[in-house]
């Protein structure tokens, strides 16, 4: 699978206008993170995190750590030998990644308006086409096509869910921020 790696951002991403940067050249098995994710999901459940319509399974921790928050390196065993692995491992061999969780956002909900610390990635798994995603004033629906999309989180942002189905994304934090001066370089 051939990738553009983190440090080609800068060359090929001159003219990106916007704070949702699609990220080329790079592409997943939709259909195989679907059936892997149903296989998850019998062995291990999303956590609300105490947060309404939200839910999160981790896909990586700190090495021989359960509970971990922080330095992220080692994939959870629910995930070992399944596609995602392969796309947690082709990930971090382009970008700098913290966290990585598969996210959940059920019908009719959004999160409220805030900014995250750094840039994430996403590929969405299931959506619907009322998902959106909006960066301050850009409002986006990222299609679950095996694409991976860098989004400018460190701006005001929220996701809305106004479809009749769960809206599943993998969601990794980039920890190198492509985004200069809130563009990608």
């Amino acid at each position: 699978m051939e990738i553009v790696k983190t440090q080609n951002l800068e060359k090929l991403n001159q003219n990106i206008k916007d704070d949702f940067f699609k990220v080329p050249n790079l592409k997943f098995d939709i259909d195989k993170l679907k059936a892997d994710l149903n296989i998850v999901l019998k062995k291990k459940k999303f956590s609300t995190l105490g947060i309404k319509n939200f839910g999160a399974i981790s896909l990586n921790q700190v090495p021989g750590d359960k509970s971990s928050t922080a330095k992220y390196t080692e994939i959870v065993p629910e995930f070992k030998n399944t596609y995602f692995e392969e796309v947690y491992n082709t990930l971090r061999k382009h970008f700098k990644l913290g966290r990585v969780r598969i996210l959940l956002k059920e019908p009719r909900s959004t999160l409220s308006w805030h900014r995250d610390p750094e840039p994430r990635l996403h590929i969405p798994i299931i959506t619907n086409k009322g998902c959106r995603m909006v960066i301050e004033d850009v409002c986006k629906h990222m299609p679950a096509d095996g694409s991976a999309t860098i989004t400018n989180n460190t701006k005001y942002h929220n996701f809305f869910n106004g479809g009749e189905q769960d809206r599943i994304h993998l969601v990794a934090c980039v920890l190198e921020n492509p985004f200069k001066n809130g563009r990608v370089q």
